[in-house]
């Protein structure tokens, strides 16, 4: 048997297929996945043109034994030029996620599409030390050296999408990056660690801090909504008098506010919900309640009137920071340091409050999830451990 052996099972041995009349070649597992393996001769399925597929199998497998595959297939080309070819600009990641991205933006959110694909991703692939597609491996070592296993897993899965997307559009003959993230084990504890709740008394601590502070009481009522209603951030920034009834009993959910993009969207998930208030949430909304106001006010407006911007609140009021020359000294961080809150946490993490503390209630999962806009697999899978290991959920 021709083509390279590991432990002596065959690695590198090209198949011959008979697909609708015409030889096909199917590459090995060793260096294409999926669809991408198959390509086409172009020749009749003939004897006398068996002999010529066989004579190109065998060409590819020497290649991949010597290590010497031609990526862009043109080596391996018929005369009749029937099997198609990469120009070498195909294989230029930037240039392909930037086809790859107008593909995918009628069917993306605006946030999702300016966020992920326009910033996020199109960054990383500017960053990579090569950006010709066909240095997979080369691309995924730098990754793993370089970030996170979640994040190099993230990031080749969406390339690997990509790559994915110019096969099936005849710009790539084969996508050099399946398989590579399936490869990637992540964290074992990622799943654990980013559900990482304040406790009733650290809450309480910074509940307190905004209070007494000078600068920053502005902010109480919105930090106590984050707690007390476990919201995302850009719900509680985005909400409007409109969406909360007349005796503050009920709050509708059905906007969030982007502060980078600057833009009034829908929630998470694309669905409104409502949320009901007991008797603190109610006395925090009729104790801010403005007299003949305006249905499209915002409820929680910053100090000078307009929206909060998500992004200044975490940096310089929640956190701290430094920006040039002026330090702020953040609420959250000055009680780690005292020893008032056990560690630092970002305001998202409110919601982790509220979710435990009903859960510790005995709240079902299925109404908690009604009310916080998730599903019900999703608070068990997170938050099993606050449930504990013997309780069978309920959906």
């Amino acid at each position: 048997m021709r083509g390279f052996t590991v432990g002596g099972v065959s690695k590198g041995t090209v198949g011959i297929e008979n697909f609708r009349g015409r030889f096909r070649l199917r590459l090995p597992a060793s260096v294409a996945k999926g669809a991408s393996r198959y390509f086409s001769t172009g020749l009749d399925s003939t004897i006398e043109n068996r002999k010529k597929a066989q004579v190109l199998a065998w060409t590819i497998e020497e290649d991949i034994a010597k290590d010497n595959f031609d990526w862009t297939l043109n080596k391996y080309k018929p005369n009749n030029g029937s099997l198609f070819q990469a120009q070498e600009w195909v294989w230029n990641l930037e240039k392909l996620w930037e086809k790859y991205s107008e593909f995918m933006r009628s069917q993306l959110a605006e946030t999702t599409f300016e966020k992920d694909y326009v910033r996020k991703f199109a960054n990383h692939i500017k960053t990579l030390p090569t950006k010709d597609a066909r240095q997979a491996i080369q691309i995924r070592d730098w990754l793993l050296a370089n970030f996170s296993t979640e994040t190099t897993k993230r990031v080749l899965t969406y390339i690997s999408a990509c790559c994915r997307w110019a096969v099936r559009s005849k710009l790539l003959p084969i996508n050099p990056f399946e398989g590579l993230a399936a490869e990637i084990k992540g964290s074992k504890n990622n799943a654990t660690t980013t559900i990482d709740p304040f406790s009733v008394k650290e809450r309480d601590a910074i509940i307190a801090a905004f209070e007494a502070h000078k600068l920053h009481k502005h902010y109480v009522p919105f930090v106590k909504f984050l707690f007390y209603t476990g919201c995302r951030p850009g719900e509680a920034i985005a909400l409007q008098w409109k969406h909360i009834n007349i005796d503050c009993t009920e709050i509708l959910f059905a906007e969030s506010y982007d502060t980078k993009l600057n833009i009034r969207k829908t929630t998470k998930t694309g669905k409104s919900r409502r949320f009901p208030c007991n008797a603190r949430l109610r006395q925090l909304l009729l104790e801010i309640k403005p007299s003949g106001f305006d249905p499209t006010a915002i409820v929680f407006p910053s100090p000078r009137g307009g929206l909060i911007d998500a992004s200044k609140f975490t940096s310089q009021v929640w956190r701290g920071c430094k920006s040039g020359k002026k330090i702020y000294k953040g609420i959250v961080t000055q009680l780690v340091e005292t020893g008032e809150v056990s560690r630092y946490r970002p305001p998202y993490n409110c919601r982790h409050s509220l979710i435990t503390e009903c859960l510790e209630r005995g709240v079902p999962v299925t109404q908690l999830a009604r009310w916080l806009g998730n599903s019900p697999e999703i608070i068990f899978k997170h938050y099993s451990g606050v449930l504990g290991e013997n309780i069978v959920p309920e959906f």
